[in-house]
């Protein structure tokens, strides 16, 4: 029985703020709706979401077509690089992240590691592939934390696959149980 789990990386955010609470800029919400008009083809069932506010707000006029909530999970945000919850900036986050890439243990003090984050993500995916099996799931989510829960089922999703993603952006994953057996890009630039 196939299940279809759509990640969806979220709009463009403003640069400065809290992550929990950064919303989209009006870009972000132009795309969010692009985003709508591409996903309503595609018969879905389910939309959840990481708790951060960009992330809800991308997949939230999907959720309302179909007349569904978005159901929010807590272990579906982006991940954690430092203590704080204010955002870093690019110039601080792409040597960290190559660092990360590169030794999934590394992290910095009170953050979280490649392989934390992946862990503690892919056991939600597994639980929504057995939920929700035989349907089509959207998942709201963050550049770095999609990137490691597609990396967990092929090697080809490393840093690289992260530089060039967008925002937003969408996969969409085909399963068959809990083994996945195609990925197909659905957002266009």
């Amino acid at each position: 029985m196939k299940t279809f789990i759509y990640m969806v990386r979220h709009g463009d955010s403003p640069k400065d703020g809290n992550e929990r609470t950064r919303e989209l800029t009006e870009k972000g919400r132009i795309d969010a709706q692009r985003l709508t008009d591409i996903l309503q083809k595609e018969d879905i069932d389910t939309v959840i979401s990481s708790p951060y506010s960009r992330s809800i707000l991308t997949v939230q006029k999907i959720a309302e077509q179909i007349e569904k909530e978005v159901i929010i999970m807590e272990d579906l945000k982006e991940q954690i690089f430092n203590a704080e919850e204010k955002r870093i900036s690019d110039k601080e986050l792409y040597p960290l992240l190559e660092k990360s890439f590169s030794d999934p243990t590394y992290a910095l003090k009170g953050g979280e590691s490649n392989a934390d984050c992946q862990q503690r993500a892919i056991k939600v995916l597994k639980e929504l592939l057995n939920t929700y099996q035989g349907q089509k799931v959207i998942i709201g989510t963050h550049g770095a934390v999609m990137t490691l829960m597609m990396q967990f089922y092929d090697s080809r999703y490393d840093l690289n696959f992260l530089l060039h993603t967008s925002k937003p952006d969408i996969y969409r994953m085909e399963f068959e149980g809990q083994e996945l057996v195609d990925v197909k890009r659905l957002w266009e630039i």
